[in-house]
């Protein structure tokens, strides 16, 4: 193979990608832009906190003591667990400080959409159609500012049937794993979700930390998405059939990142895999949507999840083929190394801008000291890279859903203390 035939698969990857997520450029804008939200004339609605936990003992309670802090009527507020396959003391925990415990034992049909719907059903067979306005799911390990359910309830009061919220970490500063998976979310959450409601199109969901009307739960009679990523699959399911996800950033909530890379792997491992399922089992119905009903959201969801992570490492891989192929035969100097390397070092610099951009504009609500917000944000790149090997073994491993195991008890106060 030409040396000119190569560079010429590299640069037309590079426009083709270019082209499909110019939009995003729009999204960083739009970051600035005023909240033109209407909060007035919120009705207090009632909602029902759903938890779905697996031997979670030692952050359950803290959970639930946090929901009774609520700067909300708490007769409006009714909290489900659903233990789901637990040999700990999570269930006894849970009751002991009032939740209603639905415990949930069966080894085939296991993860977080199974024992979702398990709990659906359980709620609505005791506790009738009218249990609550809306639902707000967590999970075990979340922790919730103060003001959240009073926040989110005023962008439900404005017709948002689905919300999401702003995602923030209770662990940023342990290490450079932790921090990189927090800044992530942080940039999802105000570089792309709060961009998607100012130009009035739909976001996704993320695992946990969003809200769903008892009407949409009722339509989807409990809760049908059983792939790796149920929240994803949730999220693009909802965008075919053209119902907006909305976006509350004043409503904030913590959740605890991997401190390994070992956690860190098998979760992005398992998302990357589900990303795979949602693509395959949607991504012409999104397609399709995009033209059948002029849709931008479909557009956006179906660029989320097309494996470009999978193509851009097989690409790399050819590179590198190549390259010692020539290297063997032809000696160095007869191969541009610049066809990899500056690929590789301006995704860096993007990288390293949209951190650096997340990190001043979010400055305040990263609970960390002063030197780990910078130094973590130079690691940020190298670990957004470890994602294109981790697409790549996805697509050709077979993947089951494991727990990720929380071993630290926090409160709010213990981590807002964190911050210099």
């Amino acid at each position: 193979m030409g040396l000119e035939l190569l560079i010429n698969i590299n640069f037309i990857f590079f426009i083709v990608v270019t082209i499909l997520f110019s939009y995003r450029i729009a999204y960083i804008i739009m970051r600035f832009a005023k909240n033109t939200e209407n909060e007035e004339n919120s009705k207090e609605h009632t909602y029902a906190v759903i938890i779905a936990a697996r031997n979670e003992e030692v952050v359950i309670g803290d959970l639930i003591k946090n929901i009774k802090e609520q700067k909300y009527p708490q007769e409006k507020i009714k909290i489900f667990v659903v233990a789901d396959n637990c040999i700990d003391d999570t269930a006894k925990i849970a009751k002991n400080l009032g939740a209603i415990v639905y415990e949930r034992y069966n080894k085939t049909k296991v993860g977080k959409g199974y024992a979702l719907d398990y709990l659906f059903k359980c709620i609505y067979n005791d506790y009738g159609n009218e249990v609550c306005d809306a639902f707000l799911i967590f999970d075990a390990d979340n922790l919730l500012d103060e003001n959240y359910i009073k926040e989110i309830n005023r962008t439900f009061s404005a017709g948002n049937e689905i919300i999401t919220s702003y995602r923030n970490s209770k662990n940023y500063d342990s290490n450079f794993i932790s921090a990189g998976q927090s800044l992530f979310f942080l940039k999802e959450s105000q570089y792309t979700n709060r961009s998607r409601m100012r130009l009035g199109t739909g976001s996704p969901i993320s695992g946990t930390g969003f809200l769903v009307s008892s009407k949409i739960i009722k339509e989807q009679k409990g809760w049908q998405f059983h792939t790796l990523v149920e929240d994803i699959e949730f999220s693009i399911y909802h965008a075919i059939q053209g119902n907006k996800i909305a976006y509350c950033e004043n409503a904030i909530f913590y959740d605890e990142q991997p401190t390994t890379f070992e956690q860190s792997y098998n979760q992005r491992l398992r998302w990357s895999k589900g990303f795979y399922q949602v693509f395959f089992k949607y991504g012409f119905s999104l397609f399709k949507t995009i033209f059948s009903k002029r849709s931008f959201y479909a557009y956006d969801m179906l660029m989320k999840i097309v494996p470009f992570g999978f193509l851009t490492t097989i690409l790399i891989a050819f590179n590198l083929i190549v390259f010692f192929a020539y290297a063997y035969y032809e000696y160095y100097n007869l191969f541009p190394i610049h066809i990899i390397f500056g690929g590789i070092q301006r995704a860096y610099i993007l990288l390293l801008i949209i951190g650096f951009l997340t990190i001043i504009t979010e400055w305040k609500k990263i609970h960390t000291n002063n030197t780990n917000k910078i130094l973590y944000l130079f690691t940020y790149p190298l670990f957004m890279f470890t994602f294109l090997p981790i697409s790549l073994i996805a697509a050709f491993s077979k993947v089951e859903w494991k727990p990720i195991i929380h071993k630290e008890s926090k409160s709010l106060s213990t981590i807002k203390g964190g911050r210099n």
